[in-house]
């Protein structure tokens, strides 16, 4: 809602009714939140919200089981759509009902024409005043405006700023074809990638299968490669993008860029910055085939320069399947909503922690498993 708009009073009748996935309203006390779009992003599942659609969730918030953070309650601030009106004679309700007094004979003066039912349809049907809650005007930046060559400027401010994340498409440029080039549906990814892991896949067994390979030691001596040594190296490949899935989120995606450097700024918000601004933007969370291919590439040439040639192509064709899948599941922790107990639940559970309080910590995206041995794993909360 914006900060310039009155807010609207509901009843808790009004507010009770709303109890379903297609519209859904909690309660904070007497401020009233419409988290229906909120409902598949949110890391415990559809179900939690549901079951407390209608109700104040005060006490949820603080936990236990889990303490919602500072960035948790501002992204919740985006769904605020207004005030309760209690029917008790308490002080505060009496407030209530003189403010929305007052609020309405202030839209009286303004002539307007339409029905009570009109105004009410509108209101809850405008995207901007129920989901954004950046103050266009008091921003950092001038959300009107493509943020890539603005948010440089921000300087020692830009690290909080970028770690408080929003609800709200960013445009980062001003030219449609550049701003088309950043964003890319999630089945692109497999589209594009798949049939070069099957084919490469395909062509890595035959030729093991032929019997002609070896592995030359010296001039006298060769070691024969079985067919069957295929599935541990595609494993191993797989194994190793794990690791440089964990290098890249944590050393590049998570550089601390200098606040003197505007460059680095901008590189870090279109890199990764961008996503940590806007986590549900939908259009960002996999990587555009372009720029997926610098990377995939660099890999190939390391490792054909490093291994026997078709040994080579069998780790990379493995490394690729892995980053297939890692794409797949990151989109999945930001949009799917798995089954309460599973391995999928926490670490979507994990993920949402490194985007709304662990900045620092929780690297892993497809697992956890390099944040131990390197002392990043987002500790268990305390109560």
């Amino acid at each position: 809602m914006s900060p310039s708009t009155s807010p609207r009073f509901f009843t808790e009748r009004e507010v009770a009714r709303h109890c379903t996935k297609d519209s859904c309203w909690v309660l904070l006390g007497t401020r009233v939140y419409d988290v229906t779009a909120f409902l598949r992003m949110h890391p415990g599942g559809e179900a939690l919200i549901l079951r407390r659609s209608g109700k104040d969730v005060s006490r949820e918030l603080e936990g236990p089981p889990h303490r919602h953070s500072q960035n948790a309650r501002r992204w919740m601030e985006q769904y605020y759509i207004g005030e309760l009106e209690r029917d008790s004679g308490a002080e505060e309700a009496q407030t209530l009902r003189e403010r929305r007094k007052t609020s309405e004979q202030t839209e009286e003066q303004t002539a307007e024409k339409t029905t009570d039912k009109k105004v009410t349809e509108e209101d809850e049907n405008a995207p901007f005043n129920r989901c954004s809650s950046v103050d266009l005007d008091k921003d950092l930046v001038d959300w009107r405006k493509p943020l890539a060559w603005q948010v440089g400027h921000l300087g020692e401010k830009y690290d909080a700023w970028v770690h408080q994340p929003v609800d709200r498409p960013i445009r980062l440029f001003g030219n449609p074809f550049l701003e088309a080039g950043t964003k890319t549906s999630w089945y692109w990814v497999p589209v594009v990638w798949l049939p070069i892991v099957f084919y490469l896949s395909w062509h890595c067994y035959t030729t093991l299968a032929e019997g002609t390979t070896r592995i030359v030691l010296t001039s006298d001596f060769s070691i024969p490669i079985h067919k069957y040594i295929f599935l541990p190296l595609f494993l191993m490949g797989w194994f190793l993008w794990s690791f440089i899935e964990y290098c890249i989120h944590r050393f590049v995606f998570h550089m601390k860029p200098p606040a003197h450097n505007y460059y680095l700024i901008t590189l870090h918000f279109l890199l990764h910055g961008q996503h940590h601004k806007s986590p549900f933007d939908g259009s960002r969370l996999v990587f555009p085939p372009g720029l997926a291919s610098l990377v995939v590439g660099s890999f190939y040439i390391l490792l054909r320069n490093t291994l026997p040639d078709i040994l080579g192509i069998c780790v990379f064709v493995g490394g690729l399947c892995g980053y297939v899948v890692y794409d797949m599941i990151h989109y999945y922790l930001h949009y799917g909503s798995p089954k309460r107990g599973s391995y999928m639940y926490s670490l979507k559970a994990y993920h949402v922690k490194h985007h709304f309080e662990h900045q620092r910590a929780g690297f892993g995206i497809t697992s956890t498993f390099w944040d131990h041995p390197f002392n990043t794993v987002i500790p268990d909360e305390k109560f």
